[in-house]
């Protein structure tokens, strides 16, 4: 073991040249798990989270690469402070147009509480950088081949776990995200990335929302309860769903649309944002206010559901024209 004088905890080495891992001790402020993953050498290493809560006044950021965030399970609770108008943690550069892409990141074992009532804005700063970061409990913006398991992401002011700006190969494991402002998962402009394990509930926006470049991923293992929609999806292409289950939708359980924008002559729909060649295999959805599956326009083509369930025909399936879904093994 080795000592970290100006951190005040203690360090260990694996033989070999593998990455440090970092023990801090109970009592540890959210400013100094920011000053141990920056003081984290150059071939990275792991931060290891004592099972307390800990009140955040300013995102916890992993922005350099192989650097891993990890706690005791549950209670490991990152709790985000009174007025503190932030996200919890930042995965990537934490600027608004990020310079470099961050690999081999993780975070897991995790409780965040982002405290949504006491916080008065969706966004982090009200100008400059940070401008157009939201207030998640994660956001990760511009990362690749990286990883989040056994987290939960409850009470934050805009969306649970959101992915953005150019994510590839992300590999997330068993997420439990509910009563967030907006969306418990959120993917924009992300890739060949997997989700699996998936619990997301009570959120007043989607369950899932996919709007905007998803694209070559894998949704497993879902279950997605209580939202105001299941799943909402534009500009989504080439995605595989399997065992999905959306219980008591307010609203639709898949809601599949193309983006409009407006135009001289007025509203148009925007090319290049339908969701095409999507599959979902065993979907069940039931007790939804509306549809189980909304096709709304018609570019949305050449989905496929494989083997589905829906509790009352009459919320089954909707299409703006007949025949946009095909359909194989429908039990109603």
């Amino acid at each position: 073991m080795l000592a970290w004088p100006s951190l005040g905890f203690s360090l260990s080495q694996a033989a070999g040249g593998k990455p440090l891992i970092v023990a801090l001790p109970l009592g540890v402020t959210s400013e100094e798990i920011q000053r141990a993953l920056d003081n984290l050498p150059l071939t990275g290493g792991e931060i290891l989270l004592p099972a307390q809560t800990i009140e955040v006044r300013q995102p916890i950021i992993l922005k350099r690469n192989f650097e891993t965030l990890a706690g005791a399970g549950t209670r490991t609770v990152l709790h985000l402070a009174d007025g503190a108008n932030c996200p919890v943690i930042i995965m990537g550069q934490p600027l608004n147009n990020p310079r470099a892409m961050v690999m081999h990141l993780a975070v897991s074992n995790l409780f965040i509480d982002g405290n949504r009532a006491r916080q008065q804005r969706e966004l982090w700063q009200l100008q400059g950088e940070g401008s157009e970061i939201r207030n998640n409990g994660i956001t990760v913006q511009d990362v690749s081949d990286s990883q989040i398991e056994h987290v939960t992401c409850a009470r934050c002011r805009s969306g649970g776990l959101v992915t953005t700006l150019g994510v590839r190969r992300l590999s997330v494991t068993d997420l439990n995200s509910f009563d967030n402002q907006f969306d418990g998962l959120a993917c924009y402009l992300t890739e060949d990335s997997t989700f699996a394990k998936l619990f997301l509930h009570d959120n007043p926006g989607a369950g899932i929302s996919l709007d905007l470049a998803f694209d070559h991923n894998v949704v497993t293992g879902a279950v997605l309860d209580s939202n105001d929609l299941g799943i909402f999806m534009r500009a989504s292409r080439d995605n595989q769903f399997h065992d999905i289950s959306i219980r008591q939708s307010h609203n639709f359980g898949v809601f599949m649309a193309q983006a409009v924008e407006q135009t001289a002559s007025g509203w148009q729909r925007d090319p290049q944002t339908e969701c095409t060649n999507n599959s979902f295999t065993n979907f069940s959805a039931n007790k939804c206010g509306s549809a189980a599956f909304r096709v709304n326009d018609l570019d949305c083509t050449n989905n496929v559901i494989i083997g589905a369930q829906f509790d009352d025909p009459a919320h089954g399936l909707s299409m703006v024209e007949p025949n946009l879904l095909t359909i194989q093994g429908v039990a109603r």
